[in-house]
């Protein structure tokens, strides 16, 4: 498995990204182009329609899921993390945090995640500085 760093962190899922969607935006781009072209604009104009709403209840259904689930793993990982790492409860720190910040932290070693915390906390750092300032990048290879 490739070694994981904030330039590649982004991972797709070829069936879904490659394939799905591209197939989707084709028969979308079919159905829009007959709707301009043909004298049956209504039957085409509804299977655009169709198209476009299969498009879109895929994507956020994907998302939505996939996100919701991560998020809620990803913030118990941490809690139990900065516990092992510090001896102290995340919980009493972590409204002080917003969701960017909390997921990009999961990404640091547990030899900085503290210092980094407090970092966080005293600079007010973002999701994407908080990626760059890591010094020891903890992959997380299996991220939906």
């Amino acid at each position: 498995m490739k070694t994981q760093s904030y330039k590649n962190h982004i991972r797709f899922y070829p069936p879904h990204h490659f394939v799905y969607y591209p197939i989707i935006i084709a028969f979308l781009s079919f159905s829009v182009f007959f709707a301009f072209t043909t004298k049956d604009v209504i039957l085409w104009s509804f299977i655009s329609a169709i198209f476009i709403i299969l498009f879109c209840l895929a994507f956020m259904l994907r998302q939505h899921y996939a996100l919701t689930l991560q998020n809620r793993i990803v913030r118990l990982e941490l809690r139990y993390r900065y516990l092992a790492v510090t001896g102290k409860k995340l919980e009493d720190i972590e409204e002080q945090l917003n969701d960017d910040q909390l997921f990009a932290l999961r990404f640091a070693a547990d030899i900085e995640l503290e210092e980094l915390v407090q970092q966080v906390l005293t600079k007010n750092l973002s999701g994407d500085k908080i990626k760059k300032s890591i010094q020891y990048w903890k992959g997380d290879y299996e991220r939906v």
